[in-house]
């Protein structure tokens, strides 16, 4: 007879969701059976796309009794009581790592478990990889002889620590980093050898938070389990990707990239001294080309659905809800106690960590005058300073309370307001002289990008003119033009043409415009908007998606021949044009493009990075008509064989103009507003390179 399958719910539909939703499809015996999220729109979004119903609280979905199981996805400082909760509704509970904030929080939910009799399990999802199975059972037959060390690696850049958004949870305190991170390399150790004794740790490479502080890079933590010395490595600066666990044995040595599931093994020959090298090299060329082949086959023949990441969750789940449908004993890796002993390790850990200055104390109270939504971001951030420094308090729009202002926090205050609450939104913006929107929606199809992007964009304009706010300056984006003549010279009279054919991003901001412009001419709403060109400077990332398709921290392949001029632009210029864009009395009802003096090409850019910060980063051209029609072939698969109805295929120009191919006239923004970009070459690329921070060290 068929067993029913066990009805899964998610709480959080952040980015991981899509991850677990997956794995949820592909795991026998289970079936996704709801999303839950505090942001309705949110949660509705993703809900959509696998035809499952919505709630905004943990409450409403016990209380709607669709659910078995659920996965915390949530940020951790939630895992802990939203766990309890639902073990004490009856339902089997998977939490993402880090499980909860501390060991004591998470054998209080292991108990609850136990009280419950349910089953609770740690999402540490690499020990889910088919490489990491291989490892284990290497050891476990001796085929690595008696273990004496391993290196346990996450050397892999996080750029909100350089370019924000410093409003996340794992920013906001400097432990949030090895609570975040950590738990991946723990994992990996308890798992091998069991309970860790942390013997020493080392904190580095500091990078300096806007608003004060600073939060370490490196991490290196000694540690001792048996006979076996432990090294775990955590490096967040721009290097190559090395996420790896190495394993010294007396008979051979292995080595998992577990971020691209290959597993290699050393071993010595007895082969004279002059072919020995060669033996052992060749030995390890042939497992390189074995392991890449296995993975290159994998991917292809699954549309890309067992990429590394996605097996890693596939095998996680297969371990945790395998013996719980089979009546078996619960896989160890993914139990309470296993966690219990990763987050007493972690505690270990930051016990050792020095104390931290206390924070500067806040002498006023700001009296904001202007507000701006999506402050917490790159060009937020510059805006929100650029304005205090010219007199103005501000009122910074959030998720949540934290923002990167700390040491302005006497003119900065900081609200959290969700962009879906208009009566929230209407009270927030009351006694506004202007709100900046800044915000931004990625989405992946039309209807949601018409939700989340152009709704709440109407929305914030309806509350803007009911609060009575006296400018409202919008950010838009170059994307929305056609960009793919080089012959073409483009002004603010220049139109979008058919934006139906662009990608849902170009699209999207260019609906945004168009109901804010209608908004404008029926009802004079006081609107004003920006279109930045590529911005660089201080805070802001180096893999800068507006030059080219990033491949880890040391290769880009551009959008084009990179010879072209781009339509770059100073943060601090851009900032200084939006405020132009609040003061200038006859700016609401146009628009203008923010673009910088025409003088460096993609290679002029990069060659700048490396003579001046000594970085070589690998550059290739990128042929656009040729990744437009490989989108094409995408496209089809993903529509013919996944049935997928949400996939759209940009145009050919949309490609091509990704390589922005035609020329900007930026003379509106410097007539009417007197705006006047950087001009000096030699001063733009020490505030875009040199001042920039693009390394983290």
């Amino acid at each position: 007879m068929t067993q029913t399958p066990l009805r899964v719910g998610i709480i959080g539909a952040g980015y991981i969701a899509t991850w677990h939703a997956e794995a949820i499809r592909a795991t026998p015996g289970i079936r996704l059976a709801a999303i839950c999220d505090t942001s309705q729109a949110a949660a509705e979004a993703l809900a959509a796309g696998w035809d499952v119903p919505a709630y905004t609280s943990l409450e409403a979905l016990i209380a709607a009794d669709v659910c078995d199981a659920v996965h915390i996805l949530t940020p951790p400082d939630l895992h802990h009581p939203l766990a309890l909760q639902a073990l004490a509704a009856g339902l089997h509970v998977l939490v993402e790592k880090p499980v909860a904030t501390s060991a004591e929080e998470t054998r209080a939910m292991v108990a609850a478990a136990a009280q419950a009799g349910r089953a609770f399990g740690a999402g540490h999802n690499f020990l889910g990889l088919p490489g990491y199975r291989r490892l284990r059972a290497l050891r476990d037959a001796g085929g690595l002889g008696r273990i004496a060390g391993a290196d346990i690696r996450w050397c892999f850049p996080l750029a909100p620590l350089r370019s924000g958004p410093f409003g996340l949870w794992l920013a906001q305190d400097r432990r949030n980093l090895l609570l975040e991170l950590g738990p991946h390399l723990y994992a990996f150790a308890v798992d091998l050898f069991g309970p860790l004794e942390i013997l020493a740790l080392e904190t580095g490479q500091p990078v300096a938070l806007p608003g004060g502080g600073t939060r370490p890079q490196g991490w290196r933590v000694l540690a001792r389990a048996g006979h076996v010395e432990v090294t775990l490595t955590l490096s967040l600066v721009e290097t190559i990707d090395d996420r790896s666990v190495t394993l010294r044995g007396s008979t051979a040595a292995a080595r998992l990239d577990y971020a691209n599931d290959t597993l290699v093994v050393t071993r010595d020959n007895t082969a004279d001294l002059v072919v020995n090298p060669f033996l052992r090299e060749m030995a390890l060329a042939g497992q390189h080309l074995r392991e890449g082949v296995v993975n290159v086959a994998r991917q292809t023949l699954s549309l890309n659905r067992k990429s590394p990441y996605g097996l890693s969750f596939r095998g996680a789940l297969a371990g945790f809800y395998g013996p719980l449908v089979a009546g078996e004993a619960p896989d160890g890796r993914f139990s309470g106690a296993a966690a219990v002993q990763v987050m007493e390790a972690i505690d270990a850990t930051l016990a050792l960590l020095p104390p931290q200055p206390a924070p500067a104390v806040v002498t006023g109270r700001p009296r904001p005058e202007v507000m701006v939504i999506g402050g917490t971001g790159f060009i937020g951030r510059n805006l929100t300073r650029a304005l205090v420094a010219r007199g103005h308090d501000v009122r910074v729009l959030s998720r949540g309370r934290h923002g990167p202002f700390g040491d302005i926090a006497d003119h900065v205050e900081t609200v959290a307001v969700s962009l879906s609450d208009t009566d929230g939104l209407r009270a927030a913006m009351t006694g506004m002289r202007a709100v900046f929107n800044l915000a931004k929606s990625m989405d992946k199809t039309w209807e949601a990008a018409l939700a989340n992007d152009v709704g709440t964009t109407v929305r914030v304009a309806e509350a803007a003119q009911a609060a009575g706010v006296g400018r409202l300056i919008y950010t838009g984006t170059i994307a929305s033009y056609d960009m793919s003549d080089p012959r073409g010279v483009i002004t603010e009279d220049t139109g979008f043409g058919d934006i139906s054919q662009r990608n849902l991003y170009a699209r999207s901001k260019a609906e945004c415009e168009a109901r804010l412009m209608a908004l404008h001419r029926a009802q004079g709403l006081p609107v004003v908007i920006a279109r930045p060109g590529i911005v660089l400077g201080h805070g802001g990332p180096l893999q800068h998606w507006g030059i080219g398709r990033w491949h880890g921290a040391g290769a880009v392949r551009l959008w084009g021949n990179g010879r072209n001029i781009l339509p770059f632009v100073l943060a601090d210029d851009v900032s200084a044009g939006l405020i132009a864009m609040m003061e200038e009395g006859n700016a609401p009802g146009r628009s203008f493009n923010l673009i910088g003096e025409p003088m460096f090409s993609a290679r002029d850019y990069f060659d700048a990075i490396h003579a001046r910060l000594g970085a070589r980063i690998r550059v290739t051209s990128g042929a656009l008509t040729a990744l437009w029609l490989a989108d094409g072939v995408k496209a089809a698969l993903k529509t013919r064989l996944l049935r997928r109805r949400d996939v759209a295929r940009p145009s050919r120009a949309d490609w091509l103009s990704r390589g922005h191919l035609a020329r900007f006239d930026n003379a509106m923004p410097k007539a009417v507003l007197g705006w006047r970009p950087e001009a000096d070459r030699e001063v733009f690329l020490r505030r875009a390179v040199d001042e920039a921070g693009l390394l983290g060290f």
